[in-house]
C-alpha cells in the first residue's frame, strides 16, 4: 500500500459506494471486529463515536489515512440497532411510524502522522404513518436485514419518509460532506 492511501474500516458496502459516489476509492477494506452493543445508560451519539473510535483502533496501518465511522438510529433515547430477524424488524418499523427519529453518525480520520479529528452528523427524518400492510411487504423485501433502524433510505423505504432534515447520504451510512471536509483537513486531495 502506498505512503498516504486511503484505509476504510466499515463493513458496510454502503460506505464504500458512497465514498466512490465523490470520487474516492479506498485501497483497502477492513472488517473491523467490534461488539456494538451498547452500554448500559449509554446515549445515542455517545455510542456512535464510541463505536467509530473502536473501529478505528482495529486499523494497524502505518503511512495511510484512517476513516471509520459508526451509524446509530435512535427514537429518543431508544436505540434501534441493526436488525437481523423479521419480529425485531417488524417491531422496529412500528415504533419508527408517524413518528421523528435521528440518524447519527461519527465519522473518525487518522492521519499518517498520527493526527486524528472527527466529526458527528445528525439527521432528522419522520415517517408517515406506516399500514400493517406496508410494513409486511417491506419486510417481505428483506431490505430491511441487518440495517440501523430496519431500513434503508436508498432503497424502497424512500417512500415512507415524509420529512428529512440534514445530510440524506448521512442516512445511507456517511456524511460525504464532513467525510471529505476531514480528507481535506488532512489535506487530502479531493478529485
Amino acid at each position: 500500500m502506498s505512503a498516504g492511501s486511503l484505509v476504510l474500516v466499515s463493513a458496510s458496502p454502503r460506505r464504500a459506494a458512497l465514498l466512490a459516489q465523490i470520487g474516492i476509492v479506498p485501497a483497502v477494506v477492513l472488517r473491523p471486529s467490534v461488539d456494538e452493543a451498547p452500554r448500559r445508560g449509554e446515549k445515542p451519539r455517545a455510542l456512535a463515536v464510541r463505536l467509530a473510535h473502536a473501529k478505528l483502533a482495529t486499523a494497524t496501518t502505518d503511512r495511510c489515512f484512517v476513516l471509520a465511522a459508526d451509524t446509530v438510529v435512535a427514537a429518543g433515547r431508544r436505540i434501534l440497532p441493526k436488525t437481523e430477524d423479521r419480529a425485531a424488524a417488524h417491531a422496529a418499523l412500528l415504533l419508527l411510524s408517524g413518528r421523528r427519529h435521528r440518524v447519527i453518525t461519527s465519522v473518525v480520520l487518522a492521519a499518517p502522522d498520527g493526527r486524528l479529528a472527527e466529526r458527528v452528523c445528525e439527521t432528522l427524518v419522520a415517517f408517515a404513518r406506516l399500514p400493517g400492510r406496508e410494513i409486511e411487504a417491506y419486510l417481505d423485501s428483506g431490505e430491511w436485514c441487518g440495517k440501523a433502524g430496519s431500513y434503508a433510505i436508498q432503497g424502497r423505504a424512500a417512500m415512507f419518509v415524509r420529512f428529512l432534515s440534514g445530510s440524506y447520504s448521512n442516512v445511507v451510512g456517511l456524511p460525504l460532506y464532513e467525510t471529505s471536509q476531514l480528507l481535506r483537513g488532512f489535506g487530502w486531495k479531493l478529485p
